[in-house]
């Protein structure tokens, strides 16, 4: 078992799938607020998350083709020794994946994450920049019940944030891909 720690502790057992989100530096409205009272750490990720899809100000730069390429491209890329993929999606300024690490998270994040920002940034003329947020939330998928109502929500998400109709029309997800 794996502990790493920064804002958010973050506990890995070999095998154990994973429920991944990760953003863009500055999507997140600095005068966010969460609901009165004590909320655990899956409702604030919910209302992360809304504030995220609902965003109009801040990056929105995996909304550009090139760049959801280069993360959708670097995504498969580390699957192929890193995790098992079993659902993904690129939003506009967030990215959320489903995966069975079979590797150290902190290790196969961190090269996917400064990869593609040295990637993005170059192609958005930005070298030097923070791209991603260093934070990443993960969250231990425990069973079959929990992995299908993750790999459900991550499908849906780019419908609930009303980006389109169906989850199939979606081009920047694992739903889309398997359409081909």
């Amino acid at each position: 078992m794996g502990v790493t720690r920064r804002r958010l502790p973050h506990i890995y057992s070999p095998g154990q799938t994973l429920f991944v989100t990760f953003h863009l530096a500055g999507s997140l409205p600095v005068s966010r607020r969460f609901p009165a009272g004590a909320i655990n750490s899956g409702e604030a990720f919910v209302v992360m998350d809304r504030l995220l899809d609902a965003s109009q100000s801040g990056p929105r730069w995996l909304a550009e083709a090139r760049i959801a390429v280069l993360v959708r491209d670097s995504i498969y890329h580390c699957g192929v020794t890193d995790y098992d993929l079993h659902a993904w999606v690129i939003m506009p300024n967030h990215v959320h994946m489903l995966i069975t690490p079979r590797t150290l998270p902190s290790r196969f994040m961190r090269r996917l994450k400064g990869f593609t920002a040295r990637q993005a940034n170059a192609i958005l003329f930005r070298a030097g920049k923070p791209f991603w947020q260093d934070e990443t939330y993960d969250h231990v998928v425990r069973s079959p019940r929990e992995f299908h109502l993750t790999a459900n929500y991550i499908a849906e998400n780019p419908v609930k944030a009303g980006l389109v109709r169906a989850a199939e029309e979606f081009r920047w997800s694992s739903v889309a891909s398997i359409r081909g």
